[in-house]
This record gives structure tokens, sequence and C-alpha cells, in this order.
């Protein structure tokens, strides 16, 4: 139903430099990512050869019943012999289809493995990369490459992979025929086609760099639609819609530019080839009608040419066609791979530190961080604090102080660049991510809600919770008599139509948290969605949720947290202060500053 953007720290100035295009690279990493079929794909490839090698005995056959109805057109038919050659043509031509039929069913059940691995392997990569992609890639655009990506390179590789293989055999095959039939008609039929040929390379050639093109520009517009869509309240707010329109039509026309050239290109192989086969099919009958003239073959090999001139010019318009759709196949999977071949956080297999009983001791030791992107510019110059068991940390700041770079860093969301980060006396950096994830419960300013149902919701992730125990969460949030009242209580599906304020999705994210009754807790500024009336509700709940935890709170609004037992003012990356709310009052510092101008603002 609802799913905002992760708020990364570095979002948008930057988009990733374009590396450079090699389609050919491509598709070698495609055929090694395909090695586990590799047997199918070679059988269904000689099934696609076999089919077409038999097409073309085909007319041989038929050369030798038009010979023979026309010698017996002076004397008599002989129809026991056209009976014999028929069966056999028709057990051609019936193998033939068995062969096709089979190459096509091989096919497919590869096709859709290779889709569903992709996929998968795309989806396991999204776990393992570092948070840091995620602010620089927009997710539209990773969208594009699980779902119109993989659909390409599978469809591509149904449609053309064994075209390309029956066509080239066909051709083979159709030349040796014509060269043993007739060498003169055979090399007018080459002239023409080698023509075909090189018009196709040169078409290619050009066009290759559009469907390169239509890929990463269906994957910006997919990503600017779904930045677009999640803010839509605020644009239309904002009175941003022409703006909005007029980047959408920019990205859009360069959509339609990419495709109408790929698809210009690709489209202008197939009436070129049609038109030099008609006229290669016109010089083959002109010279083949001269030599039955003067006696050199029979009618026989002319009927049976004109069926060969067909067949050897018809794989070249298929392989200039499926050269096209390969082509879009390289294309997305360029893009495919450049996703899986990522940097991924490091491996930790071999890590085996766990807390056994969570006391919430944290110790930050002289900690430094800086964004790998830009190693010049310090976030976090030198931070050390140490948190009791128990205890309820508010971190303050103004914009960009560091406060969530620093729960970023608790959680190993980033990594340290200096310094050190205790639990309990355990370096997380010693202990697996999942490991420290499972410590934390976190409630977020950004609420998150998918479609499904309020106790799917409410349960997500969490196992063998009874029933009394979410009731009595939601109860503490006040949020019970709400959830009975929607039409299937508990039950209720909850999608886009379903009336939810932003107070109660926020509320709902409460009662998430304390179901799972993490022993230590992240709050991002959790009672920003709600009104005044509300937040005292949430106030209390956020009071029982935190007894006996120790607790972060990333504060904007410092009149939620005067019941902290620490907090730490950051200012550029520093702790400029630290301790109670009254002692930092009674200071007259930076905290008692920004405290007081808050409420001149109220005021």
């Amino acid at each position: 139903m609802q799913g905002n953007r992760n708020r990364g720290p570095h979002r948008g100035p930057g988009r990733v430099p374009e590396k450079p295009h090699n389609l050919k690279k491509a598709m070698g990493d495609l055929l090694k990512y395909c090695h586990n079929d590799m047997a199918v794909i070679i059988v269904s490839l000689i099934f696609a050869a076999g089919g077409a090698v038999l097409t073309i005995i085909g007319p041989r056959q038929i050369s030798r019943i038009t010979d023979m109805i026309t010698s017996g057109l002076m004397t008599e038919i002989d129809m026991a012999g056209i009976t014999r050659v028929g069966i056999l043509l028709l057990t051609i031509y019936a193998t033939s289809a068995l062969l096709t039929f089979l190459q096509h069913y091989l096919m497919a059940g590869f096709n859709q493995r290779l889709s569903r691995r992709m996929r998968g392997d795309i989806v396991g990569k999204i776990n393992r990369l570092p948070l840091s992609y995620f602010n620089f890639h927009e997710h539209g655009d990773v969208l594009s490459r699980v779902t119109n990506d993989v659909d390409t390179i599978s469809m591509s590789l149904s449609n053309s992979l064994a075209t390309i293989v029956s066509s080239v055999a066909q051709f083979v095959g159709c030349l040796i025929m014509m060269v043993i039939t007739n060498w003169i008609m055979a090399g007018t039929s080459v002239v023409s086609t080698m023509i075909a040929m090189i018009i196709m390379m040169l078409i290619i050639g050009r066009s290759q760099k559009y469907f390169v093109a239509r890929q990463k520009s269906l994957g910006d517009l997919n990503g600017y639609i779904e930045e677009m869509y999640t803010g839509h309240d605020i644009i239309r707010i904002s009175n941003a819609d022409d703006k909005v329109k007029s980047r959408f039509d920019e990205l859009n026309g360069a959509v339609r530019s990419a495709n109408f050239m790929s698809q210009f290109l690709g489209g202008l192989m197939q009436p070129l080839m049609g038109f030099i086969g008609n006229f290669g099919y016109v010089a083959v009958c002109v010279v083949g009608a001269t030599l039955a003239m003067n006696g050199t073959i029979t009618f026989g090999v002319i009927t049976a040419f004109m069926i060969y001139v067909r067949q050897f010019q018809s794989p070249v318009q298929q392989i200039a066609q499926a050269m096209t759709n390969m082509q879009s196949a390289a294309a997305a999977a360029e893009r495919v791979f450049e996703f899986l071949n990522e940097t991924e956080m490091e491996d930790e297999t071999e890590k085996d530190r766990k807390i056994r009983d969570v006391r919430g001791e944290v110790e930050f030791r002289h900690v430094k961080f800086a964004y790998p992107d830009k190693p010049e510019e310090t976030i976090i110059r030198d931070f050390s604090a140490h948190v009791k068991p128990g205890q309820k940390v508010a971190i303050v700041g103004p914009t960009g102080a560091g406060k969530t770079t620093l729960v970023n860093l608790l959680m190993r969301f980033y990594e340290t660049t200096g310094g050190d980060i205790l639990i309990d006396g355990v370096n997380i950096r010693d202990m697996k991510r999942s490991e420290v994830h499972d410590l934390f419960g976190m409630v977020l300013q950004d609420t998150w809600l998918f479609e499904g149902t309020v106790r799917e919701n409410l349960l997500y992730n969490t196992q063998n919770v009874p029933e009394e125990d979410m009731k009595a969460a939601c109860k503490a949030c006040g949020i019970h008599s709400f959830i009975k009242a929607l039409p299937e209580g508990y039950d209720t599906v909850l999608s886009d139509n379903t009336a939810i304020s932003a107070g109660q999705k926020q509320l709902m994210t409460i009662a998430r948290a304390m179901i799972q009754n993490s022993p230590m807790l992240i709050l991002d500024e959790a009672t920003s969605s709600v009104d005044t009336r509300t937040e005292l509700i949430t106030q209390r709940a956020m009071d029982k949720l935190t007894e006996h935890r120790t607790c972060f709170v990333i504060a904007h609004r410092l009149s939620t947290i005067r019941n902290a037992d620490m907090i730490l003012v950051l200012r550029d990356g520093d702790i400029v202060e630290q301790g109670s709310h009254e002692e930092l009052l009674a200071k007259g510092g930076f905290y008692a500053e920004i405290y007081n101008s808050q409420f001149e603002q109220a005021a």
C-alpha cells in the first residue's frame, strides 16, 4: 500500500557516471549465466537445426515428383512411384514439425527458468547491497531491471536464439543443395543474398546504440514515475504539476525517440530483405528459363529451385529480425549484469559473535565516518559516548548534523571509517548484520505499511505472537477501537482505498515495534505525524514501550525529549554538549539556543 523511500544522506545531487556499453561482453556474460541449462540449449538448437535441414530435403523430392509427372504426360504417369515419394515427403515434413515442436517446448522451459533465476538473483542482490547504493540509484530503475529488462531477455532469447540456428542451418543447407542442383542458378541467388546481408550488417551496426538507449531511458522514466507518484500529494500542494509534466514529457520523449529509432532501423531490414529477395527470385526465374530452353536443366529442377530460393532468402530475413531482438536482449542483459556485479557488503559467514542476554549497554569510541563516494567530506569527526542499559538517549541537532547517520552506523547500515561501536562490550563489526538488526526495534518518521491485512502488518516478520499480546499493544497505542471499527477488523486488507490517516499509520508502526519486543529501540521522531491529542496517547504508549530498554530517539521537536536520561547535541558531526534536559538548559549553550528558538517560532 505504501512504500516511502529510505531517506538517504546524499540522495540526488548525484547520478553515478555512465559506463561504456559493451553488448558483446553482455551476451558473453549471459551465455555464462546460462551454463546450467547449456545441455538443454544445445539439444534445443540441434532440434531446430534438424527441423530446418529436413525442410531442405523436401524440394528435392518435389523435383522428383514433377519430373515423374512431366515424363509421364506423353506415356503413363507412375502413380506408385509418386505415392512412394509422397509418403517419404510427408514423413520428412512430419519429422521436421516434431523437431520444431520439441525445440519450442525446451526453449519455453529454459526461458522461464532463466527469468525465475534472474529475478531471484536480483532480489537476493538487493539484500546484499549496501544502503549507499540506493541513495544514488532510483528505485524505479531497479524495478525496471527486475521486470522490463528480464522480460526483454526472456522474450528475445525465446524468439531469436533457435531462429538464428535454424536459419543458419537452412541457409547453409539450401546453399549446398542449390550448388548440387545447378551452380549457375545458385550463383545468381547468392549474389543477391550477399547484397542483403551487407545491408543487414550496416543497419545492425547503426542501430545498436538505440537499443541501449531504449532500455536506459525506460529505466529513467520508471524511476521518475515511481518518485513522483510517491510524492503526489506534495506535488499537488506545491502546484508543481506543470514542472512534473514538463520533466515527464522530456523523459517520455527520450523513450519515444529511442524506441522510434530502434524500431525503425530494426523494422527497415524486413522490407529491404523482401525487396532484394524478390529481385533475386526474378533473376533466378530468368536464368532458369534460359537454361531450360537450352536443355541444360529439366522443368523439375526449376520447380525445386524456386522453393530453394525462397528457403535460401527467408533465413536472411529471419536472421535480420533475430539479430534485432538479440540487440534488445544484449542491452537488457548489460543492465541486469551491471546490477548483479555491483559491490556487495562484506561476507559475514565466518562471524559467530552473539549477545545472549542483552543488557543494552552501548559505547561509541572515537567514531569517525565519511561516505565512500566522498571520503574527503567527514560527516562524523570524533564521536564518543557511553550509554548505560535502559537509558533513553535523545540525539538532537540541526539538519545535516549527523543524527540519522549516527543511527545508521549503530545499525551497521554503514560501516564506520574509524573507531568502534560496542554493544554489551561486543564490537558490532564482529557480529553479523542480521544479529545486530535483531537487537533493535525501529519506528521511523516515514511510515511503511504494505498491502495486506492489519494483522499481517502488525505481526510483520514476527512469529508465534498470542492474539492477546497483539491487541494489548494496539490498546496501548489507542488504535484497537479504530481497528475493530474497520469492515473486517484485524483481517481488513489495507490498500490505497482504505481510509487511514497519517497518524493512524504511525500508531500502527509503533504497535508493530511493541509486538516485536526487541531489547533496544530506535525512534525517529515517531510522533511527528500525529495531532496534539493523539500525541499524548502516543507518548504514554512510547513510555511503556521504552521501559527497561535502551532507547535512541532522533528528536526534531525538543519538547518530546524532556524526560530523556541523556541528550546528545550534535553539530557538524561532533558532540558539542551532553547531559539531561535541565543540565543543558542551565548551561545556556547550543541546546538552550535551539530549544528556545523552537518556542519562539511556535509563539
